[in-house]
């Protein structure tokens, strides 16, 4: 039995995608964490802080609410409705991850290595969702 099989047996999908969303949040906060912990980050802070305007702020507050989202959003909504949000939110997400560590210069290893994690558990949800059968039940709560 594959693990994507074993991790989706019997188990209710929405479910399943509230945790594997709660899981990427967990590891984008503990990324940020450790980043704080490089010894360039004081300065980048001070470069970020005087050059970023209100509305690219709002865009990032943007795109970090849409995994914070998907929590509730993948537990209380039906298939159909979660395939769709699935195939817009994870490309979008994926991209917030990626993008920031191939244009950041010296992007530190710890980074690179929860992104990688991140994209694969979104891929996982995605999956999840797209799968998801018709015959299963329509359960909520």
């Amino acid at each position: 039995m594959t693990l994507v099989k074993l991790l989706t047996a019997k188990q209710d999908r929405r479910i399943v995608l509230a945790i594997t969303w709660i899981f990427v949040l967990m590891n984008m906060i503990y990324a940020d964490i450790l980043n704080t912990l490089k010894p360039s980050y004081l300065e980048e802070l001070a470069y970020v802080s005087t050059e970023l305007s209100g509305e690219i702020v709002l865009l990032f507050a943007v795109l970090m609410e849409l995994p914070i989202i998907m929590i509730p959003l993948s537990r209380f909504m039906d298939r159909k409705s979660n395939r769709v949000i699935h195939l817009v939110t994870v490309p979008l997400s994926i991209l917030w991850v990626v993008v920031p560590s191939l244009v950041m210069p010296g992007t530190p290893m710890s980074y690179v290595f929860f992104a990688s994690i991140e994209v694969l558990a979104m891929l996982f949800a995605l999956y999840v969702a797209w799968t998801w059968p018709v015959e299963e039940p329509n359960k909520i709560l």
